[in-house]
C-alpha cells in the first residue's frame, strides 16, 4: 500500500492540488486563521458559500496549515510531523458508487481484493492522523455524508474538511460560511491578476467600484481582470455596469450573489469572440482536465477548424476561463466547475451536446485502443501516466456508453480494452464494476462482449474470487467456440489455465496454458498477455520440479520484452530468474534481478509484484547473513498482503520459502528479536519499504559472498530432491501482475 503523504511528496505520484491554488492566494488572513483553528477542535468542518467565492483555495491553505501544526502552538512537533492531508475532487464524479473510489484514488491507495473501497479506507487509514478535504460534494450529498459518517465513526484520528455549496447535514458538523472578499482584498486580487495579464493597475476609483459591483466574488474579479489586455478598468466597469442595469431593470439594486457571479460569467462570455464562445461550450464535455490533442479532436468542426483550436484556447487561458497545469502526462487544461456549468448550458442550448459527447466518447475509445497496443512497447510508463490523468474522462465515456441506447457494445469494448488499466495499474475493484455492468447489457456485437467477459474473469481471479471467475470464463469460451472467435477462445483458455495454476492444479494448468500459447501462435497474437502466459507456464514447470525449463521459458520472455521495450511482464520473468539464481547459490545475482523487478512493480502500482519481490528479497537477505533485515522485510510484506488477498495465497507453494526465511531469522535472532524486527517492518509504508529493500534509505546491508550455501531451517525439513526444492516457487502473475488468493 502506498501510505498517505503530504501533497507533492515523491511517493504521492499525484499533485492533489494545482500549484496556482496555493501560490495565487490573496487576502483571507483572518478567515484562514479561523478555519485552521476550527480544524484543531472539530473533526468535521464544512466550508459553504456560492460558487467562485474561493472555498477551495481557502480550504487548501487551511489544510496545509493544519498539517504543519501552525494552527496551534500546543501541537508537539512530533505529532505535527505525523499529520498529512489530501484533497479529493468530487466535481467530476457522477455516480454515487464512485465517491469512495475517488477518495481511494486521491490517497494513492491500491487494493486488489474484493472488499469495498470504504473498507479499504478503513483498513489503510487506521491510526493515521489524516485530513481529507472533500471538494465539490454538493451533487453527491447523500453518498458523501454516508461515507464521511462511517469514516469518522471508525477512524478516531481522521478529520474531514468538506467544501461545497451546502452542508453534509451530519451530527457534529461545524459550518464555516465563506463570504466575499473585503473591498481592499478584492482590489488587491484584481491588481494581482491584472499584472498577470500585462497591465499594472493601481488603487483607483474605477477599480474599487468594479470590485464593489462584483461584490468581491474572487472568480468574478479574476474574470474581469482577464479583460484588461483590451480594455481599461473604466471600460470594463462601464460594460459590466450596462449588463447589471439590464438585469435590474435600470436600477442600482443589488443582485443575489449567485446571480452576480453568473452575470459576471455571462458578461465575460459575451465579450468572447464567436469562436471563443463555441470552444468554451464544447470544452464543457470534458471531465476535470484535458490536453490539447483531445480538445483539437473533440471540439473542432462545424465552425471551428482543428488548426484554430490552439489559438482560441490560448485566448480563453488569457481570460482566466481556463487554467493550465503541469502533470506527469504533460500540460493539461482545467475549467472551473462554475465556468464549465455555464458552458454546458450553452452547449445544450445549441442542440449540439449529444454530438459532442459522442466525439468525446470516440476520442477516449481511441485512447484506450492506443493504450492497449502501446502497453506492449517502450511507452508502457507513458501509457500508465496518460491513463491516470484521463481516468475522469474515461469514466465519463464509459458512463455514456453504458447508459445510452445502442451504445452497449462500445461500453463493452472500452471496458475490455482497458484491461491494462484495471490489471496493470492497480485498479481491479473499479475495473470489475465497469466490466460487470457492461456484460449485463445485451449487445449485437458478440466480440466486444466476449472480450469484456475474459477480462472480467481474469480480474476476478486476481481478486481471489475463483468461483465467479470460472463461471465467467466458461461462458466466454463456450460462446466464443460457438461464434468461431479464435481470439476469445485463446484468452478464455489462458485464463482458465491461470485459474488452475492459482488453485494448485499444476498438471491441468500446464495443459491449458500450453494449448493457449499454441492458439496465440496460430492467430499471430503477441503482447504482454501472451508473455505472461509463458511466465505462468514456466511456473507450472518450476512447481513440478523442472527449474531448468522454467529458466529457459523466462529467459525467452525476457529477451522478447527487451526487444519490445516491455517492462512489466519482464519483471515477472526476472522474479522467476531471481528464484533460480538463489537456488543456484548466487544471492548477489538474485538480489540484482529482484531489485530490477521491484522497481518496475512499484512504478506500476503492482502490489503483487512488489510483495513477492519483497518476500524473496527477505529470503536472499537472510541467506546473505542479515537475519534482522530479513525479518524487517517480512514485516513490510505482511503489511502489503491484506491489500492483495490471503497472505501467501494460503498456498503450500508460496509458504515454504517464507517459512525458510522465518526459520533462519528466528534461529539467528531468537523469537523476541525476530518479532521486534517484523513489527518494525510492519510500520513501513510501501514506498518506504521499497526504498529500504533497494538500499536507498542509508541503512547498511550485509554483502554476501558471490556464491554461498543456502541456510537450512530448524523448522520444516528440506530435502535435496529437485522437485521439493523448486515446487515452492511463487504462483504466476497475469498481465496485472497479481495472482489470486
Amino acid at each position: 500500500m502506498r501510505g498517505p503523504q503530504r501533497p507533492g511528496s515523491p511517493d504521492d505520484g499525484r499533485q492533489p492540488l494545482e500549484l496556482t491554488e496555493l501560490t495565487a492566494f490573496v487576502g483571507r488572513s483572518s478567515e484562514l486563521a479561523e478555519l485552521a483553528g476550527m480544524l484543531e477542535t472539530a473533526r468535521l468542518v464544512t466550508v459553504t458559500g456560492v460558487g467562485g467565492v474561493g472555498k477551495s483555495r481557502l480550504a487548501a491553505r487551511a489544510a496545509a496549515r493544519w498539517a504543519s501544526g501552525d494552527a496551534s502552538r500546543e501541537v508537539p512537533a512530533a505529532r505535527a510531523e505525523s499529520r498529512a492531508w489530501v484533497r479529493v475532487e468530487l466535481a467530476a464524479v457522477r455516480d454515487p458508487q464512485f465517491v469512495a473510489y475517488a477518495v481511494v484514488e486521491a490517497l494513492g491507495l491500491t487494493d486488489h481484493t474484493t472488499r469495498e473501497p470504504a473498507e479499504t479506507l478503513l483498513a489503510q487509514l487506521a491510526g493515521r492522523r489524516m485530513l481529507l478535504v472533500l471538494d465539490g460534494f454538493e451533487h453527491l450529498v447523500e453518498a458523501g455524508a454516508e461515507l464521511v459518517a462511517e469514516l469518522l465513526r471508525r477512524l478516531p484520528e481522521l478529520r474531514v474538511l468538506a467544501v461545497g455549496r451546502r452542508p453534509l447535514g451530519l451530527t457534529g458538523e461545524r459550518l464555516f460560511p465563506l463570504g466575499p472578499l473585503a473591498e481592499d482584498e478584492a482590489v488587491e486580487l484584481f491588481a494581482d491578476r491584472a499584472l498577470q495579464h500585462g497591465p499594472e493597475v493601481g488603487d483607483c476609483p474605477e477599480v474599487r467600484e468594479l470590485c464593489r459591483r462584483l461584490e468581491g466574488i474572487p472568480l468574478a474579479v479574476e474574470l474581469a481582470a482577464g479583460r484588461l489586455r483590451a480594455l481599461s478598468p473604466a471600460q470594463v466597469l462601464q460594460r459590466l455596469d450596462d449588463r447589471f442595469r439590464l438585469l435590474t431593470g435600470g436600477g442600482r439594486d443589488a443582485l443575489p450573489r449567485h446571480q452576480t457571479l453568473r452575470t459576471a460569467i455571462g458578461w465575460s462570455h459575451e465579450l468572447c469572440t464567436p469562436a471563443e464562445r463555441l470552444l468554451w461550450a464544447r470544452l464543457s464535455v470534458f471531465a476535470r482536465t484535458f490536453d490539447l490533442e483531445a480538445a483539437e479532436y473533440v471540439c473542432s468542426g462545424d465552425g471551428l477548424d482543428a488548426e484554430d483550436v490552439l489559438d482560441v484556447l490560448s485566448e480563453l487561458l488569457a481570460q482566466s476561463v481556463l487554467s493550465r497545469e503541469e502533470t506527469p502526462a504533460g500540460p493539461r487544461y482545467r475549467m472551473l466547475d462554475t465556468v464549465r456549468d455555464y458552458g454546458a448550458d450553452w452547449l445544450e442550448a445549441t442542440g449540439d451536446a449529444a454530438r459532442l459527447r459522442r466525439r468525446h466518447r470516440d476520442w477516449f475509445l481511441g485512447l484506450a485502443t492506443w493504450g492497449e497496443l502501446d502497453w506492449f512497447s517502450p511507452r508502457q510508463r507513458e501509457v500508465a501516466a496518460r491513463v491516470d490523468a484521463e481516468l475522469p474522462n474515461l469514466r465519463a465515456a464509459l458512463e455514456f456508453c453504458l447508459t445510452e441506447p445502442e451504445e452497449a457494445h462500445l461500453g463493452q469494448y472500452l471496458a475490455g480494452s482497458l484491461w491494462f488499466c484495471w490489471v496493470g495499474c492497480g485498479r481491479l475493484s473499479e475495473g470489475r464494476r465497469w466490466l460487470e455492468r457492461s456484460v449485463e447489457l445485451d449487445s449485437e456485437y458478440e466480440q466486444s462482449r466476449l472480450k469484456a467477459l475474459w477480462v472480467l474473469g481474469y480480474v476476478a481471479i486476481l481478486q481471489g474470487d475463483t468461483v465467479p471467475a470460472l463461471g465467467t470464463l466458461r461462458e466466454c469460451r463456450e460462446q466464443a467456440e460457438g461464434a468461431g472467435d479464435a481470439t476469445a477462445v485463446a484468452y478464455a483458455e489462458h485464463r482458465i489455465g491461470c485459474l488452475a495454476l492459482v488453485t494448485d492444479d499444476m498438471a491441468r494448468a500446464e495443459t491449458l496454458l500450453r494449448s493457449a500459447l499454441e492458439r496465440y501462435q496460430e492467430i499471430g497474437e503477441l503482447n504482454s498477455n501472451v508473455l505472461m502466459g509463458q511466465v505462468e507456464l514456466a511456473m507450472t514447470r518450476a512447481f513440478q520440479g523442472d527449474l531448468a525449463d522454467a529458466v529457459r521459458l523466462c529467459e525467452d520472455v525476457r529477451r522478447v520484452c527487451e526487444d519490445h521495450g516491455e517492462r512489466w511482464a519482464r519483471s515477472y520473468a526476472l522474479y522467476v530468474l531471481a528464484y533460480a539464481a538463489w537456488q543456484d547459490g548466487d544471492p548477489v545475482r538474485a538480489r540484482e534481478l529482484l531489485a530490477d523487478c521491484l522497481v518496475n512493480a512499484h512504478a506500476f502500482h503492482d502490489l503483487l509484484g512488489s510483495v513477492l519481490a519483497l518476500e524473496l528479497l527477505a529470503l536472499v537477505t537472510a541467506t546473505q547473513g542479515d537475519p534482522a533485515e530479513a525479518a524487517v522485510l517480512q514485516g513490510a510484506a505482511s503489511r502489503i498482503w491484506p491489500s492483495v488477498g490471503l497472505p501467501l495465497f494460503g498456498s503450500a507453494y508460496f509458504n515454504v520459502p517464507h517459512e525458510l526465511c522465518e526459520a533462519t531469522a528466528r534461529e539467528a535472532l531468537g523469537d523476541a528479536r525476530y518479532e521486534e524486527c517484523v513489527r518494525e517492518g510492519g510500520r513501513l509504508d510501501r514506498a518506504t519499504a521499497v526504498s529500504r529493500a533497494l538500499g536507498q534509505d542509508g541503512v547498511r546491508r550485509t554483502a554476501g559472498a558471490r556464491r554461498t550455501a543456502r541456510p537450512a531451517p530448524t523448522g520444516p525439513q528440506r530435502t535435496n530432491r529437485p522437485e521439493t526444492q523448486t515446487r515452492r516457487l511463487a504462483r504466476p502473475a497475469g498481465p496485472g501482475g497479481e495472482t489470486a488468493g
